[in-house]
């Protein structure tokens, strides 16, 4: 085998130094056609020779924990493909015969044959191994035409084509069953990174994962022309907003005998003066300039310490925006203030136009209601926000955007 895979290898490195811009274009797609059904080919040699070592125990002979360990060293693979490699490898020498063939003759590719190879054993199960044979060779035939994906979703209704007197019982079994899978699968995990962020991984059942959706998907749109953030960022500050959302409420949960809340902590000259950085009560580091931000918020409350460390005030109340005065800046603004934005009352935060820490007041003059990414932008850009005549708030843009500086307002939420 040595041999003739050498042979192979080659005549791919003599094709690999040819001048494909000297060739004829109907060459070129022939030769395309002929290298993707070589690479199938050649997968399921791999994946054969994968699981007789497996088998073999050779990776436990040579020091590894398994054939998965074995294989990322050896191939330099990352763990989940080296797994997904071995459980193929299994699937197809323990599986219906015909999908390591039509591998084999290159007639199907990997990720095409974990699907038939899972689907043709639902079938066995459900239907007998006539059914799957049938199974096998429509979903072949499907495969010429089809992704993988689009394949999978395909292959869900298999039944309905080779064994239509037990298909719609079986679907409700792989309902349920996929039901209980979801239930069984269902986890979340936060990792802490050195630098203090949160790594979040994990999978959420389907009723969960609409929830989610209905909750960030209309948070996540851009906030207007000069929002130059990426979908992933967008998403990051929905999630933001909801969590305060859901902190804003007041009915979560007490967390160890107090009401859901985030305690930063951080010395009044850290504070009023910027210097120093700032806590969570979870231990992680914040900058001052986001303790200055979180310090807007009625449901964050500050813990303002002396020098030697003890409490000065807690949750100063003529400090925080709340009750009827946060009910007149909802009467007043509508939503978020910031121009062209549309999000509602309920997601956003009170904003001190002078900060409480440089000496402003907590009076309806001196707020304006943000949402979580405008309340971020005004901390962090050149835009600047007042009071017209009127009473209402204006956004003053900085001089690069607009070099006249024309105060613009919000004309998306209607006044009262």
């Amino acid at each position: 085998m040595v041999e003739e895979l050498t042979q192979a290898e080659d005549a791919i490195a003599a094709c690999a130094d040819t001048a494909t811009w000297a060739q004829p274009e109907g060459e070129l797609v022939a030769a395309l056609d002929t290298a993707h059904r070589i690479e199938q080919r050649l997968a399921a040699v791999k994946l054969a020779l994968i699981r007789e070592l497996d088998g073999r125990g050779t990776a436990t002979a040579h020091g590894a924990s398994s054939t998965a360990v074995w294989l990322r060293e050896r191939l330099r693979l990352t763990i989940p493909a080296a797994r997904r490699l071995v459980d193929l490898a299994e699937a197809l020498d323990t599986g219906n015969p015909g999908v390591r063939h039509a591998l084999a003759d290159g007639h199907i590719a990997v990720d095409q044959a974990r699907v038939i190879a899972d689907t043709v054993d639902s079938v066995q199960t459900a239907a007998g191994p006539e059914a799957a044979d049938k199974a096998l060779g429509v979903l072949v035939e499907w495969a010429g035409q089809f992704d993988p994906t689009l394949l999978r979703k395909l292959s869900t209704r298999i039944l309905d084509h080779v064994a239509p007197d037990i298909a719609d019982a079986a679907a409700q079994a792989a309902l349920d069953a996929e039901a209980r899978r979801a239930t069984r699968d269902r986890h979340l995990t936060l990792s802490t990174l050195t630098d203090g962020r949160l790594r979040l991984t994990g999978i959420l059942d389907t009723e969960t994962a609409g929830l989610l959706r209905a909750a960030i998907d209309p948070l996540s749109a851009p906030s207007g022309p000069d929002d130059q953030r990426s979908p992933g960022q967008r998403r990051h500050d929905a999630l933001s907003d909801v969590c305060r959302l859901a902190l804003r409420t007041g009915e979560l949960p007490e967390h160890g005998g107090d009401p859901a809340q985030i305690v930063v902590t951080t010395s009044y000259d850290g504070l009023t003066r910027q210097l120093g950085r700032g806590a969570l009560d979870t231990g992680l580091r914040l900058t001052p300039e986001a303790v200055r931000r979180l310090a807007c918020d009625a449901a964050i409350l500050p813990a303002v310490l002396s020098g030697a460390g003890q409490p000065l005030d807690l949750g100063r109340q003529r400090r925080l925006i709340t009750g009827p005065l946060r009910r007149a800046l909802v009467l007043r603004d509508g939503g978020c203030a910031f121009p062209g934005c549309d999000r509602p009352p309920r997601w956003c935060d009170a904003h001190h136009i002078k900060h409480w820490a440089d000496g402003g007041d907590t009076s309806l003059a001196n707020a304006v209601l943000l949402c979580g990414h405008h309340h971020r932008h005004l901390h962090h850009s050149d835009w600047a926000v007042r009071l017209a005549g009127d009473g209402h708030p204006e956004f003053v843009p900085p001089a690069w955007l607009d070099p006249e500086q024309v105060p613009r307002r919000n004309h998306y939420h209607r006044r009262t």
